[in-house]
C-alpha cells in the first residue's frame, strides 16, 4: 500500500468512526451486524466486481464481519439466492452490483414464500448505480463502511402489475421513448458506448404517438405523450437527475409525465436531464402520487429499474417500507 493509498484508507476510516458515534447516540435503527451473505456478480460494471470485492473484504475484516460470499453464476442467480437462501443467523444480505443485481435481490427477497426479510447491503459496483448515488455512497469502500454502523433505512417498493404478474421496482417504472431508447440500444450494442446516444437520436427522430389514458392516484387523464416515468429514486440510468424531489422513504411515487412534443423540443429537454433543469419545462408536468395507472392505445414494453420487462396495461402501487437497506 502507498503512501497515498494509505492517507485515504485513515481518512475513510476517521469518518467510519466518527459516524459510529452519531449513529450509536442519534439513531436508534441499527443492528449489530456480525455474519452477512456477500453475492457479487463477476459480469456487473464490465467486470470490475472482483477488483471491488479485493478492496471492500479488508474493511469487513477489520470490522469483524464475517462473510459467506456467494458469486452468481448466470442471470438471474441473485434473484434465486435472495428466494432461497436461509437467512438464520445472519445479519445482511450484502452484494456487489449495480441496479439489474439490486433489481433480482428485491425481487427475490419479496417472493420468498417463508416471507422472512433481511438487509440489504449494496455496494455499488454496476454501470447503473442509481440508490447508491442517492444516499451519496458510490464509493465502494465507504459504501463497506457504511455497512459496518449497521445503520438501518426503510425503503419504498414499488409493486408494478403487469401481464398477470407481479414486478418490485425499487429505481423506475418507465414507458414510452426511454423503454424504446433501452431496446433500440440493445439491437446496437455493436456501436460500443455511443448506441445509447444513437438510440436516443434516433427514437426522437422517430417520435410516433403515444396515446394512453392514465390514472394518476384518483385523477383521470389521457392524451399523446413522449413518455412517463415513475421514479423513487432522485438519479436514474448513467447519472440523469430525473426526480428531483424523490425520496425513497415517503411512501410516493414521483412522475415525470412528458407530453408529446416536436422533435427539436424533445432533444433540447434531453440535454436538461441530467441536472434536472427539464422540470418547469412547458412539456413536462411533475406528480407526487401513491399509486398510478397507464392504458395506451397500442401495448408497449416496460422498462423496470433498467431492465426491459412486462408490458402495459401498468398499475403500480407503492409499497412503503417494504425493504431495509444498510447505509
Amino acid at each position: 500500500m502507498n503512501s497515498c493509498t494509505f492517507v485515504k484508507y485513515l481518512f475513510k476510516m476517521s469518518i467510519f468512526n466518527l459516524t459510529i458515534l452519531i449513529v450509536r447516540t442519534n439513531n436508534k435503527t441499527t443492528i449489530e451486524v456480525k455474519k452477512v451473505y456477500l453475492i457479487y456478480n463477476p459480469l456487473s460494471g464490465n467486470k470490475r466486481s472482483q477488483s471491488i470485492l479485493d478492496k471492500i473484504l479488508p474493511i469487513f475484516e477489520k470490522g469483524h464481519i464475517e462473510t459467506q460470499i456467494i458469486e452468481t453464476q448466470y442471470a438471474g442467480h441473485a434473484r434465486e439466492l435472495a428466494n432461497t437462501l436461509p437467512f438464520d443467523g445472519f445479519d445482511g444480505l450484502c452484494v456487489v452490483g449495480g441496479d439489474g443485481t439490486m433489481h433480482e435481490i428485491v425481487n427475490g427477497l419479496l417472493k420468498r414464500a417463508d416471507k422472512m426479510k433481511i438487509p440489504i447491503g449494496l455496494i455499488p459496483g454496476g454501470t447503473g448505480n442509481s440508490f447508491m448515488h442517492d444516499v451519496d455512497a458510490l464509493d465502494p469502500e465507504l459504501a463497506a463502511l457504511r455497512i459496518l454502523t449497521g445503520r438501518l433505512r426503510n425503503v419504498d417498493i414499488a409493486q408494478v402489475e403487469t401481464g398477470g404478474e407481479i414486478i418490485y421496482g425499487f429505481n423506475i417504472v418507465g414507458w414510452g421513448l426511454p423503454t424504446d431508447i433501452l431496446q433500440t440500444a440493445m439491437k446496437l450494442k455493436w456501436l460500443g458506448g455511443q448506441c445509447y446516444n444513437i438510440a436516443s437520436l434516433v427514437e426522437v427522430i422517430r417520435n410516433k404517438p403515444r396515446l394512453a389514458k392514465v390514472k394518476i392516484d384518483k385523477q383521470n387523464i389521457a392524451g399523446d405523450y413522449g413518455f412517463i416515468l415513475g421514479c423513487n429514486t432522485i438519479y436514474t440510468g448513467k447519472g440523469m437527475k430525473m426526480a428531483p424531489l424523490a425520496q425513497t422513504n415517503d411512501g410516493m411515487i414521483d412522475l415525470i409525465v412528458v407530453r408529446k412534443a416536436n422533435r427539436l423540443h424533445l432533444l433540447y429537454l434531453f440535454t436538461k436531464l441530467f441536472k434536472g433543469k427539464h422540470i418547469g419545462d412547458p412539456a413536462v408536468v411533475y406528480h407526487q402520487a401513491h399509486t398510478f395507472a397507464i392504458e395506451p392505445i397500442e401495448n408497449h414494453t416496460l422498462n423496470i429499474d433498467g431492465e426491459l420487462i412486462g408490458c402495459t396495461p401498468v398499475h403500480v402501487k407503492m409499497l412503503p417500507g417494504a425493504v431495509q437497506v444498510l447505509v
